[in-house]
């Protein structure tokens, strides 16, 4: 019985991997240079793309439970389609999904969008699934630590209506103990939903009075401008990328990215711990500036 992890590499993938291993799990990591990759004592590593169908083929066999997650990218959602599409004829028949909070809601955001059709797919070819659906993650904000701590801005279009901001830390514990509670159970369990969220739901005014605790010195909310945010993007990354961010962005401002009833007391006791806060995040950034 083997968990199959893609993104293995990744900030999440590499921290679930590692949650396996602590638990004892047979692990295989999907990824596309195996010299690269630093990976625990014990994983298999199989080497493959969500492209190339037949190292996907290699790299299931054997395979019982799989952990799909998908980067940003323009062809994120043929990537996820093909995947499960090998998964399914390999027999795999439990699964873990990392989607996305609400996509139902941010239809016109193309990464949303994407997510919400391969959810479609997977409740719809009858697979046995737990998709997660995370809200923002709380480690994106490192990208813009340095224009808070250097310019006392807070510049992410986060908004009024509020955003449940999510570690990545918890997002990744989550997932592995979802993947073992599917890998370790008699029969394949019925499809689940858990949305990830943080333990606050924060606005932009509220990140930015954190900030201003942490760093004990003012910073304030700019980040109501989408364009200019787009605009911002475009320097370190694609055209269509920094368009679909700030397609997210105006979503944030119009409907925010709100928790359920119940949501961060599930999380809690499945963790068997509290949630990670933004607090803690901006007070390590502000204890290293």
């Amino acid at each position: 019985m083997t968990i199959l992890v893609t993104g293995a590499t990744g900030n999440i993938g590499s921290q679930v991997i590692q949650h396996l291993v602590e638990r004892g799990a047979d692990v295989r990591a999907l990824v596309r240079d195996p010299s690269k990759a630093r990976l625990p004592a014990g994983v298999n590593v199989a080497k493959g793309d969500f492209l190339d169908v037949d190292s996907l083929r290699v790299a299931f066999e054997g395979v019982s439970t799989l952990f799909l997650l998908n980067a940003v990218v323009s062809d994120e959602f043929t990537q996820a389609l093909i995947a499960l599409n090998v998964a399914r004829a390999a027999g795999v028949e439990r699964i873990v999904y990392l989607s996305v909070i609400h996509p139902d809601v941010y239809v016109n955001v193309p990464h949303f969008a994407g997510k919400f059709g391969v959810e479609r797919m997977i409740e719809h070819m009858g697979m046995n699934a737990t998709i997660l659906c995370p809200a923002y993650f709380i480690q994106n904000d490192l990208s813009i630590k340095d224009v808070v701590t250097g310019h006392g801005v807070y510049p992410m279009p986060v908004g009024e209506k509020g955003l449940a901001m999510i570690d990545v830390r918890d997002i990744a514990e989550i997932a592995a103990l979802e993947l073992l509670r599917r890998e370790q159970a008699a029969r394949p369990l019925a499809p689940t939903r858990l949305n990830l969220v943080g333990s606050d739901t924060l606005t932009g005014a509220d990140i930015a009075a954190i900030w201003s605790d942490v760093l004990v010195r003012p910073v304030s909310y700019g980040g109501g401008d989408t364009a200019a945010f787009e605009q911002n993007l475009k320097q370190f990354m694609p055209p269509w990328m920094a368009y679909d961010m700030r397609m997210m962005g105006d979503r944030f401002l119009t409907d925010g990215m709100l928790p359920e009833g119940g949501d961060v007391e599930r999380l809690t006791t499945l963790l068997g711990r509290p949630l990670h806060s933004y607090r803690d995040f901006a007070a390590q950034i502000a204890a290293s500036a």
